[in-house]
């Protein structure tokens, strides 16, 4: 029996399958590498007729046209225009039109070198942030599979200021502040809200099922936050205190 990619409840899923789901916008998704839902290729090849339809309506267009023999024709009828009006005694206007044709072609070059600077700027942003995210991720163990999920989270939240990424609020300027309400949230605090918040992004721990709301991760290791307050353990929390207090520390700011 082929297995479905897109499921709309829990129930749906066949029974002893239910590991290799998870809950993505309220539907359950086959959580396989290498898979792209239906309805995104029929997207895809949709698009790409039409782009070869529109590539195929312009070369018929211009079917027959030499580009060079036009750019000659049109530099010979601003010759010719240029000569009738200096015969005319108006060179005053002849300068003032090339002037305003140099300044064109200037302003035309240089919007395109800025256009492709920022392009490259924004895509440079994007890479770097990317990195750091799946970086800082990967030490909470992050599914190779949730990678796009977590950088397009990641790319909502933040922008990279004097090349660092900074998290910023809905509105895109303010800063938004971390677990001490003083200082700017790190992309530590904010990956750890993510195993939180979104722990199907991460591997469970081994042998113990996926981890619920009231959990929180350190490497790949992932346990019931004692932090939290639907799970809170003042037993659980001087063990870890004692044994590992860095993973006490990062569960206690994940909480």
């Amino acid at each position: 029996m082929a297995l479905k990619f897109r499921l709309k409840s829990k129930e749906e899923i066949p029974a002893g399958l239910e590991s290799h789901y998870v809950e993505r916008d309220g539907v359950w998704i086959l959580d396989a590498e290498g898979v792209v839902e239906k309805a995104k290729l029929d997207e895809f090849r949709t698009t790409n007729v039409a782009v070869l339809k529109e590539r195929d309506d312009l070369k018929k267009r211009f079917e027959g046209i030499d580009p060079d023999e036009f750019r000659r024709l049109v530099e010979e009828k601003r010759r010719l225009e240029e000569a009738q009006q200096v015969k005319a005694g108006e060179v005053d206007k002849v300068v003032e039109a090339r002037l305003k044709a140099v300044r064109a072609d200037w302003e035309k070059q240089f919007n395109a070198v800025t256009a492709e600077r920022d392009t490259l700027n924004a895509r440079l942003t994007t890479i770097q942030i990317d990195q750091a995210v799946v970086t800082e991720a990967t030490k909470r163990g992050l599914r190779p599979t949730a990678i796009p999920d977590i950088t397009s989270r990641a790319r909502v939240t933040f922008r990279l200021v004097n090349g660092v990424p900074q998290a910023l609020e809905a509105d895109g300027q303010t800063v938004r502040m971390g677990k001490d309400g003083v200082t700017p949230m790190t992309l530590a605090e904010w990956i750890d809200a993510q195993v939180s918040d979104a722990p199907h992004l991460f591997e469970s721990n081994a042998g113990g099922g996926a981890t619920g709301n009231g959990s929180g991760g350190v490497g790949n290791r992932f346990v019931r936050n004692p932090f939290r307050k639907e799970t809170w353990n003042l037993t659980e929390q001087m063990k870890l205190q004692k044994s590992d207090p860095q993973m006490a520390q990062r569960l206690k700011a994940a909480a």
